[in-house]
């Protein structure tokens, strides 16, 4: 047995989880153990009971009670030494890179390639960013989601620092996204507001994202997107610029679905209409451009080219995606 430890959080780990830490240090103390201890008070931070999901903040002092010996903590690093990229994964990698500088990349993510793994998913850009930890001082680190399907602007912070302050910005309006999709019909009005909360329903692997109702209030999570037409091949097909306020899972498809117009090739959210010979039957919704203060100083701005089922579907509806000077969803609601 260990006597009682106390241990000051590092720099490095400044907005880690009480449990990811945990994880990293001590990689043979088990979850339900963990657990008795936090719920016991024999883990402390500062002093202070906390829960295992806590953010870690650089300078705490975490008290660790005595532990087996076989519970020793590592001297450095994660859970397990991360696997080298492959050089075709390593080629691939840099083909999705549109922006990088020493702090964070910016990503074209296509369609089809999942953000984080799963049961049937081999490939995923989580699985790339802990190859890249072979090779880097720090694993670098996703900052937000995007669908499997959905394509475009994904940002991968290079340190555990990044992390945290680009995910502060992205909690705040500081982060102006803008996303492109073609949608079932013309809207009315062609300019709008959707404000509609949103909860999540069904099984694993069949999750939908409603709007709440009363009975919902407790779950329930404010979401809000700004919508614009930018062109329009009636009645069949708009092509629509999005601005989501809030980031909630398939905030944009399911409100789009909720005013009548759901995204082309979005089965999950009511997409039956058939659509021109010519267009794609997967999903048509890209994250087309991104804007926020780097954290270092300056301004990222970076745009993702359309994939080209998207280009292709485009060219079918008569839209020109290369345009300039397009309206875009919110303007109208920022400028009053």
């Amino acid at each position: 047995m260990s006597g009682v430890q106390q241990i000051h959080v590092k720099r490095t780990e400044a907005g880690m989880r009480l449990d990811r830490w945990f994880k990293v240090h001590f990689p043979t103390l088990g979850h339900g153990k963990l657990s008795k201890l936090l719920r016991t008070g024999q883990v402390r931070v500062d002093g202070a009971r906390v829960k295992s999901n806590a953010r870690l903040e650089s300078g705490q002092m975490i008290r660790v009670p005595p532990l087996n010996l076989d519970d020793k903590p590592e001297a450095e690093g994660e859970d397990a030494k991360p696997k080298p990229l492959s050089a075709a994964d390593k080629a691939y990698f840099q083909s999705l890179i549109l922006f990088e500088d020493k702090h964070l990349y910016v990503l074209n993510k296509p369609a089809g390639l999942a953000v984080q793994g799963g049961s049937r998913t081999t490939r995923h850009v989580d699985g790339l960013l802990m190859g890249l930890a072979a090779e880097m001082y720090d694993r670098p680190r996703l900052v937000h989601r995007l669908d499997r399907d959905t394509s475009g602007i994904l940002v991968i912070a290079k340190t555990r620092q990044m992390a945290t302050a680009l995910g502060k910005l992205f909690q705040t309006r500081s982060v102006r996204k803008i996303y492109w999709a073609l949608v079932n019909g013309v809207p009315k009005p062609e300019q709008g507001k959707v404000d509609k909360p949103l909860i999540k329903a069904g099984g694993k692997g069949e999750e939908r994202m409603h709007v709440a109702g009363d009975a919902d209030r407790d779950g329930a999570q404010k979401a809000i997107t700004h919508y614009a037409v930018i062109d329009k091949a009636p009645p069949a097909v708009a092509w629509v610029s999005l601005k989501p306020v809030t980031g909630r899972q398939h905030q944009l498809r399911a409100h789009m679905a909720l005013i009548g117009h759901p995204i082309v090739g979005d089965g999950k959210y009511g997409d039956t209409a058939e659509m021109p010979d010519g267009m794609s039957k997967k999903l048509h919704l890209h994250a087309r451009r991104v804007t926020f203060p780097h954290p270092k100083g300056g301004t990222v701005d970076v745009t993702a080219p359309i994939p080209g089922h998207m280009r292709q579907s485009f060219e079918t509806c008569g839209f020109d995606p290369d345009r300039f000077d397009i309206p875009e969803a919110g303007d109208e609601d920022e400028q009053a």
